[in-house]
């Protein structure tokens, strides 16, 4: 904390300290992975019971009745709890199973009657209410309960599966535009803007999936919020575990070649969770660990080894592989977590948690199809830690303080150093375009890169319930990050004895290597949640700032101070970017059974710094000339924030007790995307640089309909209908099309990602302590693609105006219960993908739209042969799973 104080003290700006104490001033804040629980006691006829005691069990935290009979209690950990309701001389209720959800309020009303038999209870069971009449935008939460029964594994897997989400896409926004969380703190890697954890279902209490407007008290987001709050540990000590094995297989011998097999060995899975007390006082303890392995459906023939040397001259390919079919997409993965609370102190509790992720992938490279020992492992570790400090001052009122470190490191390269010599026994790649399609037939990648991001959070978060009416919100978060990427040595070909090398260095000129920055982020807010009954307005607005703290040209049209009578052209600083987002929202009940909610919020996000930093060393440019060298797209460090203004309407009914549904219109106004444009300088020169000029929008409309468990059945589906428009779907693409000789200018056309309609629905029979039959099914209209007519310069027709076909995917899982003593044991069947679907919003060949064949198969014949190109066959995994009861 001291580290990270004074690093802010020294380092921001006057206007951004400023901002900050005032902020810290004033604030009560909300900690975002709490819930709450409220309501009103009654007795018969209506009156409220004044001094009525409700007890949470599994806590301890309670509450009283106020003169009207209304009751709340705030700080509510997300999970199930039992809640005990009682008056001197009435009856008590015990309610079971009540559901509390991060950030939601749970209402429970209950009436009591008169005391006849002194001691008498009644206990009731709670049921998750049909719709969520107080949310006032589309928020969906699944907690574990939900999760373990259906066929997912993993976070991605659960976000994928909600309304308006599409391939990481929410409601037709750009990948990276989503706020990824654990317990209400930020885990995004702000290099790319996306989440620097895997998260796998063991570990997850609850996820909350907002994909429309959202609350103040999140930021760095244009299109949606992701909330994992994860387990913890309790006074009972538990143990459980889950492994799994299985396969790939398809009779699709021409489609999935060496996949008409089955080895249960091919996929891996071992996950243990333990958790309860330490035997310290008020001390308490949960820890997860797995190990996931997966071989893939990709395969290789190792008929040459990188060392191989070759006559390409005179066509003689010497090869010593061993001939042995080789998996070439493999993934190699350990993930832990762990979490100690401490509540010795009165109304105070302490905690350290721990998120680590560690794989190593490859990836299907077609070209070393016969040498596949040439690819380069790809290297990811994570670790998300710090320190959680909560203080409950009174009944309404708590603060919360988060002091967060979120590391992230990739790495793509052969060999740790440069220099290793084996890099100059293999060398570069190398085929013929005769043997074999052109497969590499001897060396290794060469390439080198790694990014590493080390980012420090200190967040303070106080929440008050400031009448039974108002709940005041409001926070303020910093965030001091070191961002380095780029090549960690390199190889650069020159002459030596009138023949070209290649010469490992880490410094050459005009090639950047390895690079560092130390960008710095504030963001605070102020909210209330007005709660009137069923009549809920959510007001507030946020404020951010970003000081990216480097250099861009004084003057762009002399980029390296070097055109001689031009005027001088100095570096300068970039400014601090700053933000002022409103945000509203409100849900009234129109009928017993039906409410209606509209929001609205303007929303910003600054794009990945990866690129505001990358390529923005502006002295190379000094050797900038018409028709010269392209230097590619110049990176911008002085980019504005992204900003998208939503609306939202929706309407919420329950019909009867079993059905309840949700039908939400939606409209985005893109503005500021991160695009590209191009600068004249004095010489008459031209280059390219990152700018915020791309825009678009989004406009559709979503239907959910969810069924309550009835004789053990439960189901739900969802369909999207999507419009989504824009000038570009990647910031690069007006470069691009300028590089190859077409109109630039901007265009309205459907966005890459654009699917006009989706479908998902759920399905599961649940007997408890028996057995479970769950099952996935999703349908996509296919996204956009360009359809060309012939071949070469200008063959292509309007981008994107054509749809690729459409796909159906089925999931399945099975699960039967056993109890053996203290031990609850279980067998489980997954298959996914079990209609063999091979196409889904893949590749295609733009002169058919289709990849199983294209109209020029000559000019084609590496690609018709490369299996990658389709969908993940069927995938067969079976498992057990056992727990402590």
């Amino acid at each position: 904390m001291i580290d990270l104080y004074s690093i802010f003290l020294k380092k921001v700006n006057n206007r951004l300290l400023t901002v900050i104490i005032l902020f810290f001033t004033v604030s009560c804040t909300f900690g975002q992975s709490a819930g709450k629980l409220a309501g009103r006691v009654t007795e018969a006829g209506g009156e409220g019971l004044i001094g009525a005691n409700i007890i949470v069990i599994e806590t301890k935290q309670g509450a009283a009745t106020d003169p009207d009979g209304y009751y709340s209690i705030i700080n509510m950990k997300p999970g199930v709890y039992t809640v005990r309701i009682g008056y001197i001389g009435y009856q008590s209720k015990v309610i079971e199973k009540v559901r509390i959800s991060s950030d939601q309020t749970k209402t429970l009303n209950v009436e009591l009657m008169p005391q006849t038999i002194q001691g008498d209870e009644v206990i009731i069971t709670a049921k998750k209410p049909l719709v969520e009449f107080n949310q006032t935008s589309s928020v969906s939460s699944i907690n574990k309960d939900e999760i373990k029964n259906l066929p997912l594994q993993s976070l991605n897997d659960i976000v994928n599966l909600q309304a308006g989400v599409v391939d990481g896409h929410f409601r037709g926004g750009r990948i990276g535009e989503v706020q990824y969380q654990v317990d209400g703190v930020t885990v995004n890697n702000p290099f790319n803007n996306s989440s620097s954890l895997e998260l796998d279902r063991s570990v997850l209490e609850e996820v909350q999936v907002i994909s429309g407007t959202f609350d103040a008290k999140y930021g760095q987001a244009m299109s949606g919020v992701v909330n994992a709050v994860l387990k913890s540990g309790s006074d009972k000590f538990e143990w459980s575990g889950e492994l799994y094995f299985g396969d790939y297989y398809s009779t699709d011998t021409k489609r999935y070649p060496q996949n008409n097999s089955f080895n249960p060995l091919t996929i891996r899975n071992i996950q243990l969770t333990l958790s309860g007390p330490t035997g310290l006082p008020q001390t308490t303890f949960f820890v997860s660990g797995r190990h996931y392995g997966n071989d893939g459906y990709l395969f290789g023939e190792r008929r040459f080894k990188p060392t191989d040397r070759s006559d390409f001259q005179n066509k003689v390919f010497n090869n010593t592989g061993d001939g042995k079919n080789v998996p070439m997409s493999t993934t190699f993965e350990y993930n832990g977590q762990a979490k100690v609370s401490n509540r010795s102190f009165e109304n105070l509790e302490f905690s350290y948690q721990a998120t680590y992720n560690w794989a190593e992938r490859y990836y299907y490279n077609h070209g070393l199809r016969l040498n596949p020992d040439g690819a380069s492992p790809k290297l990811t570790s994570s670790l998300t830690h710090g320190l959680t400090f909560t203080h409950t001052i009174d009944k309404d009122l708590f603060y919360r303080l988060n002091l967060r470190q979120n590391s992230f490191a990739y790495k793509d390269y052969y060999y740790e150093s440069v220099y290793d010599p084996r890099y100059a026994e293999a060398g570069e790649f190398k085929s013929d375009a005769n043997y074999e399609n052109g497969a590499i037939v001897q060396g290794i990648d060469l390439g080198r890169y790694k990014q590493e991001t080390d980012a420090y959070i200190a967040k303070f978060d106080l929440t008050w319930q400031l009448t039974r009416r108002d709940f005041v919100e409001t926070g303020a978060e910093f965030q001091y990050s070191k961002i380095s990427f780029g090549a960690p040595g390199f190889f650069v070909s020159t002459s030596v004895g009138g023949s070209q090398v290649l010469l490992p260095r880490e410094n050459w000129p005009r090639i950047p290597g390895y690079q560092s920055y130390h960008p710095r982020q504030f963001a605070a807010y102020l909210q209330d949640r007005i709660e009137l009954g069923d009549l809920v307005v959510r007001g507030g607005v946020r404020y951010e700032l970003f000081d990216a703290k480097s250099f861009v040209p004084g003057d762009l049209q002399n980029p390296a101070n070097t055109i001689t009578g031009a005027p001088v052209s100095e570096a300068k600083s970039t400014s601090v970017k700053s933000a002022f987002a409103p945000r509203l929202g409100l849900s009234f009940p129109i009928t017993a059974s039906a409410a209606v909610y509209f929001s609205y919020g303007h929303f910003y996000q600054l794009p990945g710094l990866g690129l505001l930093y990358d390529n923005a060393n502006y002295s190379l440019l000094d050797e900038l000339q018409a028709g010269g060298v392209s230097y590619g797209v110049m990176g911008n460090p002085d980019l504005n924030p992204e900003k998208t203004v939503q609306y939202e309407f929706g309407i919420k009914q329950s019909f009867g007790e079993l059905i309840g549904s949700e039908l939400t219109f939606f409209y985005k106004d893109i503005r500021d995307l991160l695009g590209v444009e191009f600068v004249g300088t004095y010489s008459a020169a031209e280059y390219a640089r990152f700018t915020n000029v791309d825009f678009g929008s989004v406009y559709g409309v979503t239907l959910s309909l969810s069924q309550r468990e009835f004789s053990n059945f439960s189901s739900s589906v969802d369909y999207t209908l999507q419009f989504a428009k824009g000038n570009s779907s990647d910031p690069r693409e007006s470069a691009s099309r300028a590089a190859s000789g077409k109109d630039p200018r901007p265009r309205y056309i459907p966005f890459g990602w654009d699917q006009r309609h989706t479908l998902n629905a759920t399905l599961v029979y649940f007997v408890a302590n028996d057995f479970s039959i769950s099952a996935i099914f999703r349908f996509g209209s296919g996204q956009p693609y360009t359809p060309e007519i012939g071949y070469g310069f200008g063959a292509d027709l309007e981008t994107n105006s054509g749809t690729k076909n459409s796909y159906t995917l089925l999931d399945l899982r099975g699960e039967k219960y056993f109890d053996f003593g203290p031990v609850n044991f279980s067998v489980f069947l997954r298959a996914f993908n079990v209609l063999g679907t091979h196409f889904v919003n893949g590749f295609v060949f733009n002169n058919t739209g289709s990849p199983d064949y294209t109209l020029n198969p000559a000019i084609a014949l590496a690609t018709l042969g490369d299996p990658s190109r389709f969908y993940a066959p069927r995938r067969i995994e079976l498992g057990i799973s056992f727990r402590s009861l």
